[in-house]
């Protein structure tokens, strides 16, 4: 195995905790059938994942009421109270990115699914995302995970050669894609099993 020169973070699941259902179970008093039924057929991660490749807010909750009036003020929540599906930080994961920000031995990059409307909020609200090198944003590449173009993206602009880089991701489809380019996928599931992972990758902390 290479040497491994750069890790390459997600940040939805990852860094930042965020969940329609700090929203929508509230809104439908507690009842999660309720609530999982409408986030699977109404507001679906397929309709969110759009958007999170570069399709406009306002459009794609104008076309969903469009097709669903019965549901239009749940629909026009799922963005107009999208700041309150953003958690804080997933705080055991932002130790280690420390840690390896501060190692200095490794290029630190981000590569996420995010709408570009909204990033910005993130942008402020977490400061560590600035300690990144860079970040490549779905929605500002009009391209998502786990389409090849937008890990092609990512190598070309940070100068990463495929099999000295790991990418984490809680997507294991993400990771999967990943894995077919040549770069070392590892699914994320908790911080102190991606220390773990990493040192079986031969990265300490």
């Amino acid at each position: 195995m290479s040497k491994i020169k750069t890790i390459i973070f997600d940040l939805g699941g990852v860094l930042i905790d965020w969940n329609p259902e700090y929203v929508f179970l509230d809104v439908f008093q507690g009842n999660r059938e309720k609530m999982d039924w409408f986030l699977k057929n109404i507001c679906t991660s397929a309709w969110n994942e759009n958007q999170d490749a570069g399709y406009p807010l306002e459009k794609a909750t104008q076309e969903l009421v469009l097709q669903h009036p019965e549901y239009a003020e749940l629909i026009k929540m799922f963005y107009g109270r999208w700041t309150e599906m953003l958690g804080g930080p997933i705080a055991g994961t932002v130790d280690i990115l420390e840690k390896l920000v501060n190692s200095k031995r490794y290029k630190v990059v981000a590569l996420t699914n995010w709408s570009q409307e909204t990033f910005p909020i993130a942008l402020e609200r977490f400061e560590f995302l600035k300690w990144f090198e860079g970040i490549v944003v779905s929605g500002d590449e009009k391209t998502r995970k786990p389409f090849k173009a937008i890990y092609d993206i990512t190598l070309k602009r940070f100068k990463i050669k495929p099999d000295q880089a790991i990418f984490i991701d809680d997507n294991l489809r993400n990771v999967e894609a990943a894995n077919t380019l040549g770069i070392h996928g590892i699914h994320f599931k908790t911080p102190e099993l991606l220390i773990q992972q990493l040192e079986k990758n031969n990265i300490s902390l």
